[in-house]
């Protein structure tokens, strides 16, 4: 199969990610998928905006007090990083250089790494010095099941990323594993951009009510 000769730098096409059928296949499916987690997300913020306000008479304050900011600004810089070392990830992989190509997604596991951690810490923080956990009421259903899900979406492309890291580290690039890697690196951009809109309308909106 032409996706599993050996290549060189010279012998390399400018899109490698598109050469074949089955990665265009792979392109397609994907689009597909993807209009389906933006629905569903699009579900998901209706109903947090729905019920933000929705909270027990003593709590009234809780939706507005409740964020740190500070703490939400730095994950947002560590998935916008872990974004943009995905792309220098990409670059590489376009110029047939598979270690750097490694390196960046290495970086950015790990920036996607101190994310999900900040987020477990976050979660904790509330859960136990403010009480606000997913039962205590609507609000704190609606925003334990949209961020909570987004961070499983990261936990799932973490898992992605460093399978195909593992699985191809031997192999090297070929026209077979490099659309694999470019679609994980544009779902990677897609939970980037979901948690944008979340630091803007639950972080940000939450703190001026």
């Amino acid at each position: 199969m032409a996706a599993e000769q050996k290549m060189t730098y010279e012998t390399w096409p400018a899109s490698p990610e598109k050469q074949t059928l089955e990665a265009k296949n792979k392109f397609l499916g994907f689009w597909f998928f993807l209009g389906g987690e933006t629905v569903l997300f699009a579900s998901l913020f209706a109903t947090y905006l729905a019920l933000k306000d929705k909270v027990p008479s003593s709590d009234m304050a809780l939706a507005k007090d409740l964020f740190e900011i500070p703490l939400a600004f730095i994950m947002t810089m560590l998935l916008l990083t872990s974004s943009l070392t995905s792309v220098y990830a990409m670059y590489h992989m376009k110029n047939f250089n598979f270690k750097k190509m490694q390196l960046w997604l290495g970086i950015t596991v790990l920036l996607g790494l101190g994310f999900l951690g900040l987020e477990i810490y976050e979660f904790n923080h509330y859960v136990h010095e403010f009480h606000h956990s997913f039962t205590s009421s609507a609000f704190g259903s609606a925003f334990y099941t949209l961020v909570g899900f987004h961070g499983a979406h990261v936990a799932f492309g973490l898992l992605w990323i460093t399978t195909l890291m593992i699985r191809n580290s031997k192999r090297g690039l070929s026209l077979y594993n490099a659309p694999k890697f470019y679609v994980a690196s544009l779902y990677w951009h897609f939970i980037d951009v979901v948690w944008v809109f979340i630091f803007t309308v639950v972080y940000l909106m939450g703190m001026v009510g």
